[in-house]
């Protein structure tokens, strides 16, 4: 203590001291007995199982919410793919009931057997001849048919409504 100072009022020199339960040692404070019963206490405790409570709830739902959006995902990428394949085979029916019309076996038959309806005559050019009178540019880019295809940057519905109207109009039936 310093002489002439009030012994209950703390100077600079001296540290202020804290009475309490836990008061030894001529009177200074044992911080590590009072920081562990803090801990300790009843109330503190609850409050610590609370909070873990409340974060194991927190990440359960996480998970939860996480697990529901990668099902989600898994079940519209099935619903896309079911759909796909029904489609492909909604395709299949039209095209095997096409084949099973009279229109179709008739334009077979006069393309692949050469055959002709009663009345009408069948010529056969040879395909040097039938070329010879065609455009070389033209030949060029029909048997480079996957090259131009690759090419061909137009939207798809641009080029199957093409090939809808080649193949009614009698063009390009068949690769040679």
């Amino acid at each position: 203590m310093v002489p002439g100072s009030n012994p209950g009022i703390p100077t600079t020199a001296q540290a202020p001291l804290r009475y309490n339960k836990f008061m030894q040692f001529g009177g200074k404070v044992n911080l590590n007995k009072e920081l562990i019963s803090r801990i300790t206490d009843v109330r503190n405790i609850a409050l610590y199982v609370f909070i873990i409570i409340v974060l194991a709830i927190t990440w359960s739902g996480v998970r939860a919410v996480q697990t529901n959006y990668e099902l989600q995902k898994k079940a519209s990428a099935l619903r896309q793919k079911n759909t796909v394949l029904r489609l492909e085979n909604e395709n299949a029916a039209l095209e095997n009931k096409y084949l099973e019309t009279d229109q179709y076996l008739e334009l077979a038959a006069r393309q692949n057997l050469g055959l002709a309806a009663p009345g009408e005559k069948v010529l056969l050019v040879p395909k040097a001849v039938a070329l010879k009178y065609v455009d070389s540019s033209l030949i060029a880019s029909g048997t480079d048919k996957e090259k131009t295809r690759i090419k061909d940057n137009r939207p798809s519905y641009i080029k199957n409504l093409e090939d809808w109207r080649d193949f009614l109009l009698g063009r390009k039936l068949f690769d040679d």
